[in-house]
């Protein structure tokens, strides 16, 4: 028998004394008088840098790759921490659709950010600026701290896609906007720092704590903008239900959102409104009793009586939690496999095979400005994914699967290593603009449209659903990341004046 969450069965009143404009419309199926406003865009503001807070760590891991290559030469630093960051977020992904229905997503955004802001700070002092360790245990420790900021951010990236699938839909996309913004501004401050100071490990320490600022302010303004009533008023109608009354609005915890919650999962109402054998009104669900009662006006109900869990009941609870899931996927699943074609393909080339291209004008400085293209224009797909297009599944579908053209077009710019085939880098370039691009668009579009096309309080359960399929396709491509460099060779140095000799004509 399903379960009913206690929390939506209290009265909660929302404040909205503070909206100065009146508009009668019609918002996800729910009448309203008075819809609070979203002043000056500053709840999208606000999402926006959501999207460079959880992401920018990674990213500046992954940017200074001039540093870890220079301190751990021969190695595959840049594919390591990569592969590690996309497990880790993987398992932290499923245990977050667990926390979603025990943790509010407040505590769960702020977790991620402390564990980020942490982990920043420790790497730049310790490791970067005194060098304690060895450098075998260096490395262990960095992909340590890459672990840790992966499991913190991607419970944060997927409270953040439940939270911004409960407002209407150009929320999901600032939010995308802002993990681009993340690659681009980490790209930026790392081109600025290594340009002013040509130290590079004290270029690379300023680097990581120019980037733990960002997180905090990041930070900051969810914690100033998630109390606005144009957020509140979102979530109060995906919590369950909204009614609009002449004040505002405030949730109601009427009849048919008990019968709604006992259907939906499944279970079978007992003793329901109208009375028992005894003639008393109330129900009774899973053993627990809610007693008939009015509020402002309204019919709703209060617990009266609540029958202790027990272990048969949480096995029930936690298989109902299960086919909801399932339940949900059936209906969302072209755009759950769209999203992990598009990351799949994106993750078999970047960061790792982008990072393997050798110029020898540009050195070291080559992998940060082809990383720095795709960033870009990964900005500029997400930016396009903005402009409404009705875009059927099927055609989505193929449209992100299409990109796998890409993988044999990027390797042959890397082999065979002694002479890549398309040796010129701009070659690279145009590829790593077209990979980005292509990534910001089609790895939008599925997360943006998904909660759209299920009720409203399944819209935060579908951002975390989504999520899933993101992280299945960053962890397979991560892992195919490795085949493809073994299939292009161990890395060699063209650049040695030794190797520039013997290349010479006789």
């Amino acid at each position: 028998m399903a379960t009913v969450d206690h929390r939506i069965l209290r009265n909660i009143s929302l404040d909205s004394t503070n909206v100065d404009e009146e508009d009668e419309m019609i918002l996800n199926n729910h009448v309203c008088t008075h819809v609070p406003k979203d002043r000056f865009n500053s709840v999208y503001a606000s999402l926006v840098l959501a999207g460079i807070g959880f992401l920018l760590p990674y990213n500046s891991f992954i940017t200074a790759v001039d540093y870890f290559h220079s301190q751990y030469p021969g190695s595959t630093i840049v594919f390591d921490m990569s592969l590690t960051y996309i497990v880790i977020a993987f398992a932290a992904v499923l245990l977050n659709n667990f926390l979603v229905e025990t943790l509010s997503f407040t505590f769960r955004i702020s977790f991620g950010y402390v564990v980020a802001f942490f982990s920043l700070i420790m790497i730049a002092i310790f490791e970067i600026g005194l060098s304690m360790f060895s450098d075998g245990t260096s490395y262990v420790i960095v992909l340590i701290a890459v672990a840790i900021v992966s499991f913190g951010c991607t419970v944060q990236q997927s409270s953040y896609y439940g939270y911004a699938g409960m407002l209407p839909r150009k929320y999901t996309q600032a939010v995308m906007t802002g993990e681009s913004a993340a690659g681009l501004l980490t790209s930026l401050i790392r081109i600025i720092t290594k340009l002013v100071l040509h130290n590079e490990r004290i270029n690379t320490l300023l680097f990581f704590i120019f980037s733990s600022i960002v997180i905090l302010v990041c930070f900051v303004t969810y914690h100033t903008s998630r109390n606005s009533d144009f957020v509140r008023y979102h979530v109060a109608i995906c919590s369950k239900d909204a009614r609009s009354t002449a004040d505002g609005f405030q949730v109601m915890t009427e009849e048919e959102q008990l019968v709604n919650d006992v259907v939906t999962d499944g279970g079978t109402m007992i003793n329901a409104v109208g009375g028992d054998e005894n003639g008393d009104e109330g129900l009774d669900v899973d053993g627990s009793r809610y007693r008939y009662v009015k509020f402002n006006g309204q019919n709703s109900f209060e617990l009266e009586y609540e029958q202790p869990a027990s272990h048969n009941t949480k096995c029930n609870s936690i298989k109902m939690s299960i086919m909801k899931r399932y339940r949900l996927a059936k209906s969302v699943w072209p755009y759950m496999l769209s999203i992990a074609l598009a990351y799949f393909v994106t993750l078999c080339l970047f960061p790792g095979i982008e990072s393997e291209v050798i110029n020898c004008s540009l050195g070291d400085w080559m992998p940060i400005i082809i990383m720095a293209i795709f960033n870009a224009t990964d900005l500029i797909g997400k930016l396009l994914a903005a402009i409404p297009y009705a875009w059927k599944p099927k055609y989505l579908l193929i449209a992100a699967s299409s990109r796998a053209v890409l993988i044999p077009l990027m390797i042959l710019c890397v082999i065979p290593r002694r002479a890549p085939t398309l040796s010129s880098s701009v070659w690279a370039m145009i590829f790593s603009a077209l990979l980005g691009v292509t990534n910001g668009y089609f790895g939008s579009l599925p997360m943006i449209i998904a909660p759209t096309t299920v009720p409203d309080e399944k819209r935060e359960l579908t951002g975390n659903i989504m999520t899933i399929s993101y992280n299945v396709g960053l962890t397979s491509g991560s892992a195919f990341a490795y085949f493809f460099r073994d299939l292009i060779g161990p890395a060699v140095n063209l650049c040695t004046s030794t190797y520039l000799i013997k290349k010479l004509p006789v």
